[in-house]
């Protein structure tokens, strides 16, 4: 792609990064082949390539973003499926990343669609005050009509029960069970925590039990991913500055191994953590905090893990989007969980987002709605007794509309190897 950026704007590294990335792009159009949107709507502009160009018409020109640029990016899920089928290894993530913070920059959103956003990023990433926000959803939705619409997603998909503060998220040590293999620090997470406090106790088992120390540090929280896809970068920069620095003083006075985080969207960003802070003081700590960092599935696949009597139980596996398509992971969630017993059934369609994205979902919710009736069907035509992510959003999301539990493949790795049974399976 002919790219025409002043040399003024390329002084700015984060646009120069931006050109060498448009410029990579061939205009093939396989990415429209995988796009979740394009395949809703069949707009051009709703697909990979046309909001590349998109994209490259507002920085090149060096405008602020318009109502329709805003409104087709905002469209994106960042799924990052064109990245996959990509045969010019266009980092679009980068790039539309850099879009969404241009336009938090230049664009004035309505009132109540700028305020609902700041909203989430403001409660989505403070456990204890989300946790007291998920507590008034029953009240909201026996009034859900009266609400403006652009909040009913917000009760809808809140949980009817809200679980108390789990001891295994508070900063400690967790040591290894026998000899021990690897000292690991657990990314606890914000929502996560507030949501289902069982995903990070069955991690923890699962670890421990397995001869890996678990430290769960100090001043280490929300990894910044829910701020940074709605385009605020200075919020997004310091939740992630306060988990390198975190993670950091853990590396110097006990050592690491490894970062193991056990939801996919925050392993996708804090595995981006060096380039995001490439050209700031902290980019060697910042690196060498991503070149750490490991999804659960990966530790748990070089695990000799100890199962006991095998479940044998039909696991629709969904490879959420930002694991395969972010992380590049696909074997080794599936292979662990056959190793433990489990008859794992590949989803059709499975490259195709669920519709979930981090606030996605309540940002917009017809769209969502859309990718998850569709994915819904093709889990249910494969009659499982469970469905396994390794993401929250994606349990929450694909949940909302299926009667098949949904579980964490986290929680199916520890049942087998010696844990509880999960909760909705009983």
């Amino acid at each position: 792609m002919q790219t025409h950026f002043s040399l003024a704007a390329l002084a700015d590294p984060d646009m120069a990064q931006s050109e060498k990335i448009l410029r990579a792009c061939v205009h093939c159009g396989f990415c429209t082949a995988t796009c979740p949107t394009y395949l809703l709507t069949g707009d051009e502009l709703d697909s990979p390539r046309g909001r590349i160009y998109l994209i490259k018409e507002m920085l090149e020109n060096a405008r602020p973003a318009d109502a329709r640029t805003t409104r087709h990016i905002d469209s994106c899920l960042s799924c990052l499926s064109c990245m996959t089928t990509c045969p010019s290894s266009v980092h679009y993530m980068h790039l539309v990343d850099h879009a969404r913070a241009h336009i938090e920059k230049t664009y004035r959103r309505p009132i109540a669609e700028k305020a609902l956003r700041a909203l989430l990023a403001f409660v989505l990433t403070r456990p204890a005050l989300f946790r007291r926000a998920l507590r008034l959803a029953p009240l909201g939705r026996r009034f859900a009509n009266l609400l403006p619409q652009r909040l009913q997603p917000l009760f809808a998909l809140a949980p009817e029960t809200v679980p108390a503060p789990s001891d295994v998220d508070r900063p400690q040590v967790f040591p290894a069970v026998g000899l021990r293999k690897m000292r690991v620090a657990l990314l606890n997470g914000c929502a996560q925590t507030a949501l289902d406090t069982r995903i990070n106790e069955a991690t923890l088992r699962l670890l421990t039990r397995h001869g890996v120390e678990v430290v769960v540090a100090e001043g280490a929280g929300c990894c910044g991913a829910l701020p940074h896809h709605l385009g605020k970068v200075a919020q997004s920069h310091a939740l992630a500055r306060r988990n390198i620095e975190a993670w950091t003083r853990v590396i110097d006075s006990g050592g690491l191994d490894y970062i193991v985080i056990n939801t996919s969207g925050c392993g996708t960003s804090v595995k981006d953590y060096g380039f995001m802070f490439r050209n700031d003081p902290l980019a060697e700590k910042a690196a060498r905090i991503s070149a750490m960092a490991r999804d659960v599935s990966e530790i748990a696949d070089d695990l000799e893990l100890k199962t006991g009597e095998a479940p044998g139980l039909r696991v629709a596996y969904h490879s959420a989007c930002s694991l395969q398509h972010g992380q590049k992971i696909t074997r080794q969630p599936v292979a662990a969980l056959a190793r433990a017993g489990f008859d794992v059934l590949a989803v059709p369609e499975g490259h195709i987002c669920c519709g979930s994205a981090g606030t996605y979902n309540l940002l917009q919710p017809e769209l969502a709605d859309a990718l998850r009736t569709r994915k819904v069907a093709h889990i249910e035509s494969l009659a499982p007794d469970v469905i396994a992510a390794g993401n929250l959003g994606c349990m929450t999301q694909i949940g909302a509309g299926t009667s098949i539990p949904v579980v964490h493949t986290v929680e199916l790795l520890d049942w087998a190897t010696g844990g509880p049974k999960p909760h909705n399976l009983a």
